[in-house]
């Protein structure tokens, strides 16, 4: 699996195991992936390599390491990062966004770079809603008001949570791979074969060997989940050594493995935030304006746009691009992703 997928499993990849997707949704999930407005996958690489400088501050349980660009009285662009990537998923993209205008924040998620946990007896939770809770506590102690927010992977399960409680806060969305939200109770349920094996990485976290695994080989794991997930992205080892390095954040590896036990119901969340897993669990739609975006050639389980369009009641575009852009939409297609974000400003 660390070399790339062939067309053939690279389908099998992205469709079959889109059904645990749909099922944690309570959607009905296609077989192949459809572009409703196709975007040319301009501007791979803009050729920067890491950010000036990483700014600290506390914000709810947590310091919260971060990158800021562009003018302090700009609107602010919020860009949330998946797994196991960290904040230079969008070293090109931000700039960019920068440029035109906005004050853009990139923060690491708990467990990554330079974030930390402000006390040592909090738990080491990575359920959805404490993941977004973070970000809103995040604006708050930056003073931000409302943002444009973006994301991919847990950055965009994030961004979505973040639009459907807060929508107030939330001036526009951008959702790589659409709408995305975890439901406990569907994600019990089993699912064909196909759809399983595709997840072989959540069910190896539930056991003590993958934690032991992931604990001395997070970085090869890294690498083989880069190369599935965008299997015609050509990465050089700089790239994958800057953000490999914020996998080595001392809470990493407890957040990673309590995310993907969480969403088996193999692990607890914490009863402070059941009243809005509840709300959550109901995929409640999203009505402040959308673009979703999907690449080509992403090797990550993904649904069809048409399986979620419903869930988007405000105003809404999609765009498939093309090219062989993966999962890490972000860094794969910087300009695109950057155009996305002005663009959902002007629906």
């Amino acid at each position: 699996m660390s070399t790339p997928l062939d067309p053939q499993r690279r389908h099998f990849f992205g469709a079959a195991a889109a059904t645990l997707a749909a099922a944690q949704l309570g959607l009905a999930a296609s077989a192949h992936a459809q572009a409703t407005e196709a975007v040319p996958a301009a501007g791979r690489s803009g050729g920067h390599t890491a950010f000036a400088s990483i700014r600290q501050i506390d914000a709810g349980l947590l310091n919260i390491g971060y990158a800021e660009l562009g003018p302090a009285d700009g609107p602010v662009a919020l860009l949330l990062h998946g797994w196991p990537y960290d904040i230079h998923s969008f070293v090109d993209a931000a700039p960019l966004l920068a440029a035109a205008g906005y004050r853009v924040i990139v923060p690491h998620l708990r467990g990554h770079g330079s974030t930390r946990f402000l006390s040592d007896s909090t738990l080491r939770n990575a359920q959805q809603s404490a993941v977004a809770l973070d970000i809103l506590a995040l604006m708050d102690a930056l003073k931000i008001e409302r943002a444009s927010i973006a994301g991919f992977d847990w950055g965009a399960r994030t961004a979505c949570i973040m639009a459907v409680l807060w929508p107030e806060r939330c001036r526009s969305l951008v959702s790589v791979s659409g709408y995305l939200m975890t439901n406990l109770e569907a994600g019990k349920r089993p699912l064909p074969p196909k759809a399983e094996f595709d997840w072989w990485y959540q069910y190896y976290f539930t056991t003590a060997r993958g934690a032991a695994g992931y604990t001395q080989y997070r970085r090869e794991f890294a690498k083989l989940i880069w190369e599935s997930a965008s299997p015609k992205w050509r990465f050089d080892a700089a790239t994958f050594e800057r953000s490999a390095a914020s996998l080595d954040n001392p809470d990493h590896v407890a957040i990673v493995l309590h995310n993907y036990r969480w969403r088996l119901s193999l692990a607890p969340g914490e009863p402070r935030y059941d009243a809005i897993e509840q709300r959550l669990s109901t995929a409640p739609a999203i009505g402040v304006p959308t673009i979703t975006l999907e690449g080509d050639a992403n090797g990550a389980p993904f649904l069809d746009p048409s399986a979620y369009r419903s869930k988007f009641t405000g105003k809404y575009a999609h765009r498939t691009l093309t090219g062989g852009i993966g999962h890490n939409l972000p860094q794969e297609a910087p300009q695109a992703f950057a155009q996305a974000v002005i663009d959902a400003d002007r629906l």
